[in-house]
């Protein structure tokens, strides 16, 4: 997951240590900054969601790989459905940049629609945490409410989809333009949770991109 540069935890103080006493060198601990914890929080969270088989993340683990206590996680978020919705914001933040810079920039409905589903693959590809909060794998044992969100996300990615798709079957002279717009986003975002899941479920080995050209040329003829 890059929300952002990952801080150092523990620098050492180059002034560390007295120069005139014999007492041992010590290291001063620097306190993040605003924000920085709940960064790296969420950062830890999705780096052992890569592990394959991590099929539950405790709060007693995620304390035990930051190094802290249980409780100084909840004085960043007020319970562990937070630090994922934490994760899911960075999905939809990310995702959503993206689809507009699509439709703004890209010619053609076609063109937009293949852009989208690259760019959704791609990014589950390059972080495979967050491929397992996407379709839904890492929240199976958490609150209900964050299942929901994720399916809106792909409500929204499939709307995006039907709206570019309904222009390119208009420019090819479509009888029915909303219908065809209609099943074929519907078949794309089936082909993107698919190829997320079996990315996550094989342990990251199956990649979500591969032969995606052709796949693509298939599906949107």
């Amino acid at each position: 997951m890059h929300v952002a540069a990952s801080p150092d935890l523990d620098p050492e103080d180059p002034a560390a240590g007295a120069p005139e006493a014999a007492a041992p060198e010590t290291k001063r601990r620097t306190r993040p900054k605003p924000g920085e914890r709940r960064v790296q929080i969420l950062q830890t969270l999705a780096s052992m969601l890569e592990q394959p088989g991590a099929e539950r993340v405790t709060t007693a683990a995620l304390a035990g790989r930051l190094e802290v206590s249980e409780a100084a996680l909840y004085r960043h978020f007020a319970s562990k459905a937070q630090m994922f919705e934490g994760l899911i914001e960075f999905i939809e933040s990310s995702i959503y940049t993206l689809l507009n810079q699509i439709t703004e920039r890209e010619a053609t409905g076609l063109v937009q629609a293949q852009r989208i589903v690259s760019v959704l693959l791609q990014f589950g590809e390059r972080n495979p945490g967050m491929s397992r909060v996407m379709v839904g794998d890492a929240l199976v044992y958490e609150n209900e409410r964050l299942i929901q969100r994720m399916n809106l996300f792909f409500d929204r990615v499939e709307a995006t989809l039907r709206q570019v798709l309904r222009q390119a079957a208009e420019a090819e002279g479509s009888e029915t333009p909303t219908v065809q717009a209609n099943a074929q986003a519907s078949v794309l975002v089936s082909f993107i949770i698919g190829r997320l899941q079996r990315y996550a479920r094989s342990g990251f080995k199956r990649m979500p991109t591969e032969q995606l050209d052709v796949a693509l040329a298939l599906l949107t003829r």
